[in-house]
């Protein structure tokens, strides 16, 4: 069963997003209102394994590129899928680099996530990312309404699945609940649209919705998924602190809501943004849930870990993915590293979680 949601490169970047804060209110104003209502389903749509008693998921993030380090790592997945096959994935956001799609009809669906994706025949839960939310600066995060565009898309893919801009997905043996946490952390935030800011009507109605659904969700697993994470030891930094900047670009807001709705409620948080994997744990104000960072299905930081949280696993390096074999009592999670020039890909971590 789904619940949707009630509502429907600069040379010096810090430079860059500092300044576009002051003059943030032209950007906002584009983002003034109006998040779409779900979107009925797409004929022929690839079905959601509903009620299922063991999953298999296919967890990516910040892959829309087209180019061919996405195609190498989406080749990799395939090889698993024929041999040991996918029920779902989850992309993670950032979903049309660099600044987004013009429009539902955008020919970068198809050549930034079907043809890459080509062969991996499932429902794909997708999440919005700051890219894909872009008003100036790719990546900015300040036109919260171009992100609408992909929930239309819903209605025209067979695998991309967004009802809405945040909604919850039950699948028996566990719960996804994927949240837009966009205006809380874009580098021009909302300052001119009272719909959109950290306690305007949009964040209001997300926060009571997610914290009903949590409550009332019976699923032996719980998985939150975003794009921004909590904490974080690569160069966007956790949440709070990302990238070094000032407040309101800092993400404090979003490092509250995190508290606030999702720590101790569920078992882990997925996110992306950081072009890195890892797999944190022990992460205080998170209180037992767990962070994993997947978000190198297509690009990489190549540089070193800021070891400011405990990392069980973490690559700053290399392209990859990760995978979820989830049993109503475990959850195998299996991180995978991809070569651009060599194919398949290479196990580089694995853990199973207990209940």
């Amino acid at each position: 069963m789904i619940e949707n949601s009630p509502e429907s490169v600069g040379p010096d970047r810090r430079t860059f997003l500092a300044a576009a804060a002051t003059a943030a209110g032209t950007a906002a104003a584009i983002g003034a209102s109006g998040a779409l209502a779900p979107n009925s389903a797409a004929a022929q749509r690839f079905p959601l394994p509903f009620q299922a008693g063991q999953l298999r998921v296919l967890v990516t993030g910040d892959a829309g590129t087209g180019e061919k380090p996405q195609y190498a790592v989406a080749d990799a997945a395939r090889r698993l899928h024929a041999a040991h096959p996918f029920d779902i994935a989850v992309g993670l956001g950032d979903n049309i680099y660099e600044a987004g799609p013009n429009g539902p009809d955008d020919r970068q669906f198809r050549s930034k996530f079907e043809k890459p994706n080509a062969g991996l025949d499932f429902p794909w839960l997708m999440t919005l990312g700051n890219h894909d939310n872009t008003a100036i600066f790719p990546g900015d995060g300040g036109w919260l309404l171009r992100g609408d565009d992909e929930v239309k898309y819903h209605s025209r893919s067979r695998r991309w699945h967004m009802p809405s801009r945040y909604y919850s997905v039950e699948l028996g043996v566990a719960d996804f609940f994927v949240l837009d946490l966009n205006p809380l952390a874009a580098y021009i935030p909302p300052f001119l649209s009272p719909e959109w800011e950290p306690g305007g009507r949009y964040m209001t109605r997300q926060a009571r919705w997610l914290d009903e659904a949590l409550a009332a969700s019976t699923a032996p697993w719980k998985f939150v998924c975003t794009h921004h994470p909590y904490a974080n030891n690569g160069p966007h930094g956790p949440a709070g602190d990302y990238d070094g900047l000032p407040a309101p670009l800092s993400g404090g807001a979003a490092k509250t809501f995190f508290e606030r709705h999702v720590a101790g409620r569920a078992q882990f948080l997925m996110s992306g943004h950081d072009h890195s994997q890892q797999v944190l744990e022990n992460v205080a104000g998170l209180r037992g849930t767990r962070q994993i960072v997947s978000g190198a299905a297509g690009k990489t930081v190549n540089k070193a870990s800021s070891k400011r949280f405990r990392a069980r696993y973490e690559n700053l390096r290399d392209r990859g993915f990760m995978t979820l074999d989830i049993t109503p009592s475990t959850v195998g999670l299996t991180a995978y590293e991809v070569s651009a020039s060599r194919p398949g890909a290479r196990k580089a971590f694995e853990t199973t979680y207990r209940r």
